[in-house]
């Protein structure tokens, strides 16, 4: 799963937070491979600004499951300190952490300006991620770094994966031999090209076969008609957020009552295509055709609903509905 932290509306930052605890905590007792956490800054709706920090109560709050960033924006940090905190999660979860990198700036261009300030001196995506790998791997001799470890130095940079919403990242992950995770939420146009392309170029490196998670925003109720009215949530949060005043996310009744425009129907229509709802049975078969037009090796399901007991249930749903089985279970 994808976890955003959303913040309801009604409800403050830390309460989120304890949702997210809660949510991964239930994800892994349904027996989700992985709880993947995100990073926005400056979005009153997301309590994600800090994913490592995020990674780090996750995966201490459990036990199994995999634990990771969907992601890190690395333009926005040194890659050195990425390497050195994604280490240390390593080191206190040996083989559980995950570190998924993206080029977006997860914010406004006022606000990306804030966090790269002083900061990296390239932001271009490709070399930073260079660094990065570099961080793991060793530096030339003659490359200023060489005499500089990133610490803990036993420990491994744990798996790498290559966000994107284009073929930007995907021809990025297949030239390093990278696993990829296409952002279907955010592209739904695109997805099962750019996973083509993804595996068509993938060359062997990092991995020995390209590895793909498909990520698709997803609502699952008891009935198609509650997963409906759950979604208009998410569809008023998007509008507002790209009419410049985001806020917290809307209850479902308020998001019935606001007085819609005609454009901004038009952008609810065009979100809730990228978008899965419905009951258990249509959600699966709809979410199983995704998987075999992309080939995808993974799904990785993001909600967003107002309510955390309804985010848990259709948690819960999608898990029966696909037979998960936790860790170790027989």
């Amino acid at each position: 799963m994808l976890d955003l932290s959303p913040v309801p509306s009604g409800s403050t930052t830390a309460e989120a937070l304890r949702n997210t605890l809660d949510l991964a905590r239930a994800a892994e007792r349904w027996g989700y491979l992985r709880h993947w956490v995100a990073e926005h800054h400056n979005l009153p709706g997301l309590a994600c600004p800090a994913p490592e920090v995020t990674v780090a109560h996750v995966a201490s709050a459990t036990t199994t499951i995999r634990v990771g960033s969907g992601g890190v924006m690395l333009p926005n940090h040194s890659p050195l300190r990425v390497a050195e905190a994604f280490r240390l999660l390593e080191a206190f979860h040996p083989g559980r952490i995950d570190l998924g990198v993206g080029r977006a700036p997860g914010t406004d261009q006022i606000t990306a300006y804030a966090l790269r300030k002083g900061g990296a001196a390239s932001t271009e995506f490709a070399d930073q991620l260079a660094e990065l790998l570099a961080w793991g791997e060793g530096f030339p001799d003659d490359h200023p770094f060489s005499r500089v470890t990133a610490g803990p130095p036993d420990v491994p940079l744990p798996p790498i994966w290559i966000l994107g919403s284009s073929d930007y990242g995907a021809r990025i992950a297949a030239g390093l031999g990278l696993g990829f995770a296409f952002a279907r939420h955010l592209n739904p146009r695109d997805a099962a090209e750019v996973m083509r392309l993804y595996r068509e170029a993938f060359n062997p490196g990092h991995l020995a076969a390209p590895h793909a998670i498909l990520t698709v925003s997803a609502i699952c109720a008891d009935t198609p008609e509650r997963a409906d009215e759950l979604a208009w949530s998410m569809a008023l949060g998007v509008i507002r957020m790209r009419q410049g005043r985001p806020d917290k996310l809307p209850t479902p009744e308020e998001a019935q009552e606001h007085h819609y425009t005609d454009e901004e129907l038009d952008h609810v229509r065009r979100y809730r295509r990228a978008q899965v709802v419905g009951d258990p049975a249509s959600v699966r078969e709809e979410l199983l055709a995704l998987v075999a037009e992309t080939a995808a090796d993974e799904l990785m399901v993001m909600t967003s609903v107002h309510d955390h007991d309804e985010r848990l249930r259709s948690y819960e749903l999608l898990a029966e509905a696909f037979a998960l089985a936790p860790a170790g279970a027989p």
